[in-house]
């Protein structure tokens, strides 16, 4: 167990002490009571208050996956190992992470016992991001001694790539002509969400939206005609490209998932064939976080997403497109959706009169 240590300050008043007791000794002991006393029982009790301490019992509820760029919360939760051993006490908790992800500047303080810590960390680089051993610095309520414990405890949360919108023109050549307009079926539903604009009037659930006071819309399952798209993914050349294509890759995938189109998706980490729905969006999101650079056999896949240092293309048809090129066309095609929305969504009095 290790041992509690003085602090500067505790240095400083252990100094006081003894420099006071010679003085006072010096003019004949008279001064003792009221300037070395009180010293000497603060630096008793602060060393006794972190004797009495114990190796903490540490459970962490790691962040949230997430895409890179967004911040998700990371709970701890500190206790004493023997219910009563010491109370709460003080310490400075510092929650080591790997580089990918950033954390806030500094320890937190916090009482040990009182309660979980919280803090927020954003992620930096795609993949399985590690959080942890946790180093706790206790510390006694006048700050004289500390005491340093790490607590091997670690935890993963994975990082997925950045995602970007693609044109639906370039999504529905991928399967067949005549599930164009048909990935929709109305017939069946699914779930409730916020109202987005450009959504159709009719698709309001004046019900739930009563209730809420917001505006809530019905959302149908997917289907095609189409059975399934296969994409695989390599790396090419000598440099580097791996993010480009988990990017890429990633994109396509839950485009053409969105349009309730199975996907076969392969790269160098490995291979998922997934459908429609949370499940397989999931699947595709965790293989594209933690693929590396590598090559697969893209000659019978129905797009070859090839990635460099340079960015990554689809190749599809006898065709290469960039990734870069379909990303602007499909900010272009969005603000034009937008546009059109704007018109067609429906006013607050409209709302408020169903």
């Amino acid at each position: 167990m290790p041992k509690a240590t003085l602090t500067r300050r505790g240095r400083v008043v252990g100094a006081a002490c003894v420099i006071g007791g010679l003085l006072g000794l010096a003019a004949g002991g008279r001064a003792l009571d009221a300037v070395v006393l009180p010293g000497v029982v603060a630096l008793v009790a602060g060393y006794v208050q972190l004797a009495r301490v114990e190796d903490p019992e540490v459970r962490r509820v790691p962040p949230r996956d997430g895409f890179v760029g967004e911040r998700r919360e990371a709970r701890i939760e500190l206790r004493p190992a023997t219910a009563g051993a010491a109370g709460t006490y003080l310490a400075a908790i510092d929650d080591e992470t790997d580089d990918g992800l950033e954390d806030p500047e500094g320890p937190i303080r916090a009482s040990i016992g009182a309660g979980p810590v919280t803090y927020r960390v954003r992620y930096l680089k795609r993949g399985e991001r590690r959080l942890g051993p946790v180093r706790v610095t206790a510390t006694d309520v006048f700050g004289l001694f500390d005491r340093e414990v790490v607590v091997d405890d670690t935890d993963a949360a994975t990082a997925y790539p950045v995602c970007h919108p693609i044109p639906a023109r370039f999504r529905r050549e991928l399967y067949a002509d005549d599930a164009v307009g048909a990935s929709r079926q109305r017939e069946e539903f699914d779930r409730l969400r916020e109202y987005a604009r450009g959504d159709a009037l009719r698709d309001v659930h004046w019900p739930t939206t009563a209730k809420r006071d917001e505006i809530v819309v019905k959302e149908f399952a997917a289907e095609t005609r189409r059975g399934r798209v296969a994409i695989a993914g390599e790396t090419t050349g000598e440099r580097g490209g791996a993010d480009a294509l988990a990017s890429a890759a990633a994109s396509l995938a839950l485009a053409l998932l969105d349009d309730g189109v199975p996907v076969d998706l392969t790269l160098p980490a490995g291979s998922v064939s997934v459908r429609p729905g949370p499940q397989g969006r999931r699947a595709v999101l965790e293989l594209a976080a933690v693929t590396g650079p590598g090559a697969v056999a893209v000659d019978d896949a129905d797009v070859a997403v090839l990635a460099d240092a340079d960015g990554a293309r689809y190749r599809t048809g006898g065709r290469t497109v960039a990734v870069d090129d379909l990303r602007a066309a499909a900010d272009g095609e969005s603000e034009a959706e937008r546009s059109r929305a704007t018109a067609a969504a429906p006013t607050e009095t409209e709302v408020r009169g169903r």
